[in-house]
């Protein structure tokens, strides 16, 4: 390539995976709305505030510490390293000089990657909503964005032992979405189900959500924001192969979720004798997350099946996860970590490079790491600032308790 040609490609590449990290960073707003719809009226506020902070304190984490910690390299491949601040940016002369293999800015990796570590925050805010004390959860995310998720992503984008190991996770089925629900899961056992979600023999009772449009359009945000989730994660598009697998990549992501939905919609109804609109916005986010480890799959049917399968699983695994008394606003752990699961394991069904031994020990290292040290972590909040607001708070709702103001304050019986 000429002189000119690597520097535009390199412009181009560079302003690709910027706005790619910019439609990731705007799944913070669908996780915000998803979770404010699917929470009852009285904790609407403390959720939007959770989740405007949980971002910012994401951001703040991983540029001091965060991605230094993914990316700085380790001696042994498990424990990283360590340099403080962002690396330099690329001279014209480097990039001239790397005849093409240098073509994106350092400074557009951290933006891509940042946006990533905040939302892997972000799916634990649903699963703990409505009686998580709101600077218990945000101090968890300080270790969270900072520490606990770095450290295992150093394990295989970072070029650690899993990468060594050959474990293959295109946009983080696991890195990102299982290790997110695994940290939640350990919050949620420590902190325990809301009061009256289930009866006295085991039984389950609906609390419905107060705004389901609201969850819907949270729904659609984030299907558009996966977009540059996975297609971000190509790294590049200013090539013909490279075009050509992020308009695959694309394609793929959109299936995928179509056939999670739908998939959902079929179960559900045949479970259930109802559509149950909740179930269909996990069914498409279980779709959008099985396939997050293996976008690039060359058959676009292969991808609607994928998607149907974590539409399938995650009904089954709310459902489950229901009778143990594990109380999930919002399905999360399902979705996130029960089809974070399951994509990973997808990726055998066509890449000849994934090995089940990979594939079994990437899926048990993450979720090991992110579960058993979130659980400490959540201990020793709860031991010294307490995780779980009062019964009275609860019971009155978090907005009041944790904000001083209400959502909708029309609605409210004035006394």
């Amino acid at each position: 390539m000429n002189d000119a040609t690597i520097e535009i490609a390199y412009a181009l590449d560079t302003f690709y995976f910027l706005m790619s990290g910019a439609l990731v960073m705007w799944m913070a707003a669908g996780f915000t709305m998803l979770e404010s719809g699917l929470v009852r009226s009285r904790n609407t506020v403390e959720i939007l505030t959770k989740n405007v902070a949980l971002y910012s304190i994401a951001c703040i984490m991983y540029f001091l510490v965060g991605y230094q910690i993914m990316y700085a390299g380790g001696a042994t491949g498990f424990i990283p390293g360590f340099a403080l601040g962002l690396d330099a940016e690329n001279t014209v002369a480097e990039v001239l000089g790397s005849d093409g293999d240098i073509y994106y800015s350092n400074t557009s990796d951290f933006f891509f990657q940042v946006v990533f570590a905040a939302a892997t925050m972000s799916i634990i805010s649903g699963a703990v909503a409505e009686r998580m004390k709101l600077f218990s959860f945000l101090a968890f995310a300080v270790v969270m964005t900072g520490f606990i998720y770095p450290f295992q992503g150093y394990w295989s984008w970072g070029e650690g032992w899993l990468d060594a190991l050959g474990y293959s996770d295109y946009a983080g089925s696991a890195i990102v979405h299982m290790a997110g629900a695994a940290a939640a899961l350990a919050g949620v056992i420590l902190l325990g189900p809301r009061k009256g979600k289930y009866g006295p023999n085991g039984e389950v009772r609906a609390i419905p959500g107060a705004n389901l449009p609201l969850a819907t359009l949270g729904m659609f945000i984030l299907w558009m924001g996966w977009f540059g989730f996975n297609g971000g994660s190509e790294l590049k598009m200013s090539d013909v192969d490279s075009a050509n697998a992020v308009a695959l990549v694309f394609a793929n992501t959109n299936l995928a979720a179509a056939g999670g939905l739908v998939a959902a919609l079929l179960v559900s109804r045949a479970m259930f004798g109802k559509s149950d609109l909740t179930m269909l916005l996990n069914g498409a986010l279980a779709g959008l997350v099985s396939i997050t480890a293996g976008p690039d799959v060359g058959s676009t049917f292969l991808a609607i099946l994928i998607g149907a399968v974590g539409g399938v699983l995650v009904v089954f695994s709310i459902v489950f996860l229901d009778k143990l008394k594990l109380d999930d606003p919002v399905g999360a752990i399902s979705v996130h970590g029960t089809c974070g699961i399951w994509g990973v394991l997808a990726v055998l069904l066509w890449n000849g490079d994934a090995t089940f031994v990979g594939q079994i020990t990437g899926i048990v290292a993450i979720f090991l790491w992110m579960f058993v040290v979130s659980f400490i972590v959540w201990g020793i909040i709860k031991a010294t600032m307490g995780l779980r607001c009062s019964d009275e708070e609860e019971a009155q709702g978090m907005d009041i308790s944790e904000c001083g103001m209400e959502a909708y304050p029309e609605f409210t019986k004035q006394s």
